[in-house]
């Protein structure tokens, strides 16, 4: 299946959209590769770009004052995945986005996104989605994760994302569940 179909038929499950109107739409979309560890986005540059995780995975995340990597979100395939922060303001981004693995994603500028939102009713409905999807992860990750036991929290990501232990670093999980990597280690085997 190519990365276009792929999109369309993440789009067309979400909103009913038919092939002939998912043509212009696609039209905005560009292939991109990725090398494993490879940045998308830097810290400090300007987010231009929304990307569809087409296969692999890449991440966000930010290094602290102590020199520690605090893993924010994991883009996997059939996801959208930006700093929305960055692409909606224009504001240098405070966070990096890095390819876990070998990442192939459809990107689209933001011009042409921002244009398709306020012209297009799916895209607009897409868009709605990506902010609610945001904000209701942001939100369980600071009211639910911050209250639980370690292995509470592994166990909530294993929910949320089950194939996780297999395709991403023991580093980047424990990063993301704010524990050690030898704390996930140790975890790993009470479950």
């Amino acid at each position: 299946m190519s990365p276009l179909d792929l999109l369309y038929r993440y789009m067309h499950a979400r909103t009913g959209l038919s092939e002939q109107e998912f043509e212009p739409i696609a039209a905005c979309f560009q292939p991109c590769s990725y090398k494993t560890n490879q940045y998308l986005l830097r810290e400090g540059e300007v987010c231009q770009h929304n990307y569809f995780v087409t296969k692999g995975s890449f991440r966000m995340f930010q290094v602290n004052a102590e020199g520690m990597e605090l893993t924010r979100y994991f883009a996997f395939e059939n996801k959208f995945g930006t700093n929305l922060t960055s692409l909606i303001e224009g504001s240098p981004s405070i966070e990096n986005l890095q390819a876990i693995e070998p990442l192939e994603v459809l990107k689209i500028s933001k011009k042409d996104f921002f244009d398709l939102v306020d012209s297009n009713p799916a895209i607009n409905k897409i868009y709605r989605n990506i902010l609610e999807n945001a904000y209701i992860t942001s939100q369980k990750r600071i009211y639910d994760l911050q209250g639980m036991a370690a292995l509470d929290r592994l166990r909530w990501l294993l929910e949320q994302y089950p194939m996780i232990l297999t395709g991403i670093p023991s580093r980047m999980i424990a990063s993301y569940l704010g524990i050690t990597p030898y704390t996930l280690s140790r975890l790993k085997a009470q479950l």
